[in-house]
């Protein structure tokens, strides 16, 4: 298996360096070669000076901040290899959960990692209030975009080279590009399958109450795009 993973970073400082290490001893244990393409979307802590400083990374700079689904996006054009895994730089997936993921690669282009389904557990949930909306939010996606994934919002996607073009057509910069990503790879009936997994919040997580409202007006954006032909 050849990968290359993806880490969207914004003042990422305190937990970032420790992901990476988990990832690069993870790799090396299971002897996979491997990619780390690091996002820097111009962080305002010690992120970059940190990245810079440590061995084995592909370090892109954004010159101003773009937004999750921007750095996603540039990160995963750069990819060279077979497979592209994005995960979020806190580690709130496990870079571990790869081995639950492994044994699908043969049967489909993309899989997704999923809180909602019954195998997964969540040691750490979110706030009441991020959980109330992430449920609106959830059933406003499954609605509009499609009914039969149960978690769209999940950083922690892997897939092979057919998907990596899909992203060249992305136009959502938030937090909306994951289910833009799935409109279009039903679009393309590609496969896509959900994987259950460990997950554990992050209490410092970029993620704001606030952030809610526009994914769901992102949701809509998305329908319009495509009734303008903007994925074809």
């Amino acid at each position: 298996m050849n990968i290359s993973v993806v880490i969207p970073a914004f003042n990422e400082g305190e937990v970032i360096i420790l992901t990476i290490e988990k990832i690069q001893k993870y790799f090396q244990t299971h002897a996979i070669n491997s990619e780390i393409i690091v996002v820097d979307d111009c962080s305002t802590d010690d992120t970059l000076f940190k990245l810079k400083n440590m061995a084995g990374l592909k370090v892109i700079h954004n010159l101003k901040n773009h937004g999750k689904g921007y750095s996603v996006r540039k990160g995963v054009l750069a990819a060279q290899q077979d497979w592209i895994l994005f995960m979020d730089a806190d580690n709130s997936t496990d870079i571990s959960e790869l081995d639950n993921f492994r044994q699908y690669l043969a049967d489909y282009d993309i899989l997704i990692a999923s809180r909602a389904l019954k195998q997964s557990k969540i040691v750490v949930n979110q706030n009441k209030i991020k959980v109330t909306l992430g449920r609106m939010g959830n059933l406003v996606i499954r609605l509009f975009i499609d009914h039969s994934i149960k978690d769209s919002q999940c950083g922690f996607k892997l897939f092979n080279k057919k998907v990596q073009p899909l992203f060249e057509k992305i136009t959502i910069n938030g937090f909306g590009f994951d289910f833009e990503l799935i409109w279009l790879v039903k679009k393309n009936n590609l496969k896509i399958k959900e994987i259950p997994i460990t997950w554990v919040n992050d209490s410092s997580s970029s993620v704001k109450w606030w952030h809610y409202p526009k994914v769901f007006l992102e949701v809509f954006k998305v329908r319009i795009n495509d009734l303008l032909h903007k994925y074809n």
